[in-house]
């Protein structure tokens, strides 16, 4: 049971890892570590498959699998918009620390051959989009109201302007809590994750 807060709450530190695939492990980290300048902290081997971390942050990585002598089909999609397939994943963002170095980024990636957008300004962040070399949509932003680290005020419509939430957030807004949470289980076909 993880450690909690005063409130109760769990108490997050950011993304141990996400897990991406990849189809190409020496083409990932030549564009993780190359290209983003991401620094490659840990491989793992385990029979058939690789598992690569890259640090994007104190504590925080983004991951790749790669399985040896297995057709992993890839797909190619722009952030935002709706795929015709089914999806879990749209697209990952990475946090820089101000517009200079956004600007910084995009200029590098455009020298490294990575096409890449002009910044984009969604208000509370801008941001700039590029795909890696296994299709993935990826986005750079950085904070310029930071969302995080502050008491929520769900009145304010800087980070909360859907004029009509969903039902969880409404409550939220109305009692500060919610009536329900759904129950999931564990998918174990076949799954070794000793």
């Amino acid at each position: 049971m993880p450690k909690n807060d005063a409130d109760g709450k769990s108490q997050w530190r950011g993304v141990n890892h996400l897990a991406l695939v990849t189809p190409d492990m020496d083409a990932t980290v030549r564009f993780y570590h190359g290209v983003l300048g991401m620094q490659l902290v840990s491989t793992i081997a385990v029979g058939p498959m690789l598992h690569y971390f890259f640090e994007i942050g104190q504590g925080n990585t983004v991951a790749f699998f790669e399985w040896s002598n297995e057709e992993i089909g890839t797909y190619t999609k722009p952030a935002g918009v709706p795929p015709d397939f089914p999806a879990q994943f749209d697209h990952l963002s990475f946090n820089l620390p101000d517009e200079q170095a956004l600007l910084d980024l995009g200029d590098r990636l455009r020298a490294a051959g990575v096409e890449c957008t002009e910044v984009v300004d969604h208000g509370f962040i801008r941001s700039v989009y590029f795909t890696d070399p296994n299709g993935i949509a990826l986005e750079a932003s950085y904070w310029v109201t930071d969302a995080t680290g502050r008491q929520t005020d769900y009145g304010d419509e800087t980070f909360f302007g859907d004029s009509d939430p969903v039902p969880a957030v409404k409550e939220l807004m109305e009692r500060g809590e919610l009536s329900w949470t759904p129950d999931t289980a564990l998918v174990d076909e076949g799954a070794d994750i000793a």
